[in-house]
């Protein structure tokens, strides 16, 4: 049967079930989306920006466990969507981007063309896998490897380079190819570790006293929430979750100490330093877990760490192990519990767990402490404290900025994973505009929120345009403290200066309005909530502009010593 490429590759992402395709349209891929315009079960969905698509696609992964798809033209389309996906490689995010280039002829080697760019190199550092694509009878070959190298292993973004000849040319291909399911091209267990390597380890929690239970995001790409809680409440164990695990450990939890890493306070440096074991399951170790001497793991000589990770480059790569289990966090769970069963092991309540709670406790009333003052610019821990209040409890919750993100962290319930979202690998201010837009159309009935500060937003509010297009109504609410804060805080702090760190008062509610959607300024704490309503009730996506002043979270020590390990300054 005769299909160009663009039919050809549409039909591969049909057999994944790809519900979105996000990116901003080019003449290269014309006879792609020409496709995708007579698909019912896809839909693509034009950004304001390439990066924005990239966000989106990337979202995708985090909200469903899906694989997203998006795509940039050649030349500075490709070059625009690298931010997106470096922070997906940076967040082990399965991706598949897809950039178009220029005929086989003038290409790899390149001949000086229009937009002619070497997109594989390019990509080839911030992405798993890529391939040039030549030949449209290859798609289906190259899109299955694309799919199976996102997803085998540790998860990450993978690259596609059509030429235009791969997309335009009609081939004869045999329509065969496109009979089979994914179990027939890409492993779906999940892999198992040794049984004496969980022997010990089990045996190692079974004798600790104080033992931590670490969630990082593999938790959740595998699944595996109810075993890690199992775990938990087996070992009686205090349990905390880095900022890619969140959700996987409740705030409801009367034993809950805080996550997020070492921005979730007190309680999570003290934990890692003091446990003599911790049991770290789908967590790299990274700096969100460091002080100012490196890792805060192994808290001393006698600390024990078991390591569970798909990934075994990262066992051992950062802090030393007692016992290492590469396997899916799941079934490696699953055989420590069972383990545990056929012991009939049942641990004592622990005083440690009981220590650090108190501790935990402790943090926050400082917190609310601090959020009360006579000042007359809201405190930033009053408006997340009040946010948190008003959510409804099936929200799904995006955080974006700097100190935005650890005053939301503290203040919005979380109960179940992909619920929550932050970005730790990269921190990339802007994400959660298009992350938001992406959650919500792929949880139309769920209200989404993207509570942000007014610099991150300033990256991505063209997106409001987007938002706008396809209906998408997400509520932005911005802590608009006119200023880069951390850094105003730090120069000011460190060197007693402050140069380039003033935003201007931008209304960003007008914005909003002039892209047709909701806005309303506010500028005290009896206005959030009507406000709220309000946003709500207009059915429009909507922004939310907060007055707010900078104040320095009580965790920010926390994260100077982390920025800062192995550095020694010699600034004056």
């Amino acid at each position: 049967m005769k299909m160009t490429g663009g039919e050809i590759l549409l039909r591969c992402l049909k057999i994944e079930k790809v519900p979105f395709v996000f990116g901003i349209v080019g003449g290269r891929f014309m006879s792609f989306l020409r496709q995708v315009s007579l698909e019912p079960t896809m839909e693509y969905v034009g950004t304001r920006h390439e990066a924005s698509a990239a966000h989106m696609a990337a979202a995708v992964f985090h909200s469903t466990g899906k694989t997203g798809v998006c795509l940039g033209e050649m030349g500075p389309g490709s070059v625009n969507l690298v931010p997106g996906v470096q922070s997906a490689y940076n967040n082990n995010i399965p991706m598949i981007v897809m950039t178009s280039n220029n005929p086989n002829r003038s290409s790899y080697p390149f001949h000086g063309m229009f937009m002619d760019f070497d997109a594989e190199n390019l990509f080839k550092p911030i992405t798993k896998w890529n391939a040039v694509v030549r030949d449209g009878k290859r798609i289906p070959e190259l899109v299955q490897w694309a799919f199976r190298e996102a997803l085998s292993g540790k998860p990450g973004p993978v690259h596609l380079d059509f030429s235009a000849d791969a997309l335009a040319h009609t081939v004869e291909i045999d329509e065969t190819v496109f009979d089979v399911e994914p179990p027939q091209y890409r492993v779906i267990g999940r892999p198992r570790a040794s049984a004496n390597d969980i022997k010990v380890a089990t045996e190692i929690l079974m004798a600790s006293e104080r033992p931590l239970l670490l969630a990082g995001g593999g938790v959740i790409a595998s699944g595996a929430t109810d075993e890690f809680r199992q775990l938990a409440k087996t070992l009686k164990a205090p349990a905390t979750a880095t900022q890619m695990g969140t959700g996987v450990v409740s705030s409801t939890d009367p034993d809950y100490i805080g996550q997020g890493g070492i921005m979730g306070g007190h309680s999570i440096p003290r934990a890692l330093q003091e446990a003599d074991v911790v049991l770290a399951v789908g967590c790299r170790f990274s700096s969100w877990l460091w002080g100012k001497n490196g890792p805060l793991t192994p808290g001393g000589p006698t600390q024990k760490i078991i390591h569970i990770d798909i990934d075994p480059s990262v066992i051992g790569k950062l802090t030393r192990v007692e016992v290492g289990l590469q396997g899916d966090a799941k079934s490696v769970m699953k055989d420590i519990i069972d383990i545990l069963r056929l012991k009939n092991f049942d641990a004592a309540e622990r005083e440690w767990t009981r220590s650090l709670v108190e501790t935990y406790r402790a943090y926050r009333e400082e917190l609310t402490g601090i959020m009360f003052d006579e000042k007359p610019v809201l405190h930033p821990a009053l408006l997340a404290n009040e946010i948190g209040e008003l959510l409804p409890d099936e929200s799904l919750v995006v955080f974006d900025g700097g100190h935005t993100t650890f005053w939301s962290n503290d203040f919005t319930p979380i109960r179940e994973p992909r619920t929550r979202f932050h970005e730790p690998g990269n921190s990339q201010l802007g994400y959660g505009t298009p992350y938001a837009h992406a959650i919500k159309l792929l949880h139309p009935d769920r209200p989404v929120f993207s509570i942000t500060g007014d610099g991150s937003f300033g990256f991505t509010l063209q997106e409001l345009d987007t938002a706008r297009r396809y209906g998408i109504q997400v509520i932005h609410i911005i802590h608009n403290n006119s200023a880069w804060g951390i850094q105003q805080s730090s120069q000011r702090n460190m060197y007693n200066y402050s140069y380039g760190v003033e935003l201007s008062e931008t209304n960003y509610a007008d914005i909003a309005r002039g892209f047709g959607c909701y806005g309303e300024r506010i500028s005290s704490i009896d206005e959030v909530k009507p406000a709220l309503k309000r946003a709500l009730a207009s059915g429009l996506p909507a922004v939310i502009d907060v007055e707010v002043r900078f104040e320095p979270h009580p965790a920010k020590k926390y994260i100077g010593a982390m920025s800062s390990a192995g550095l020694k300054t010699t600034i004056k």
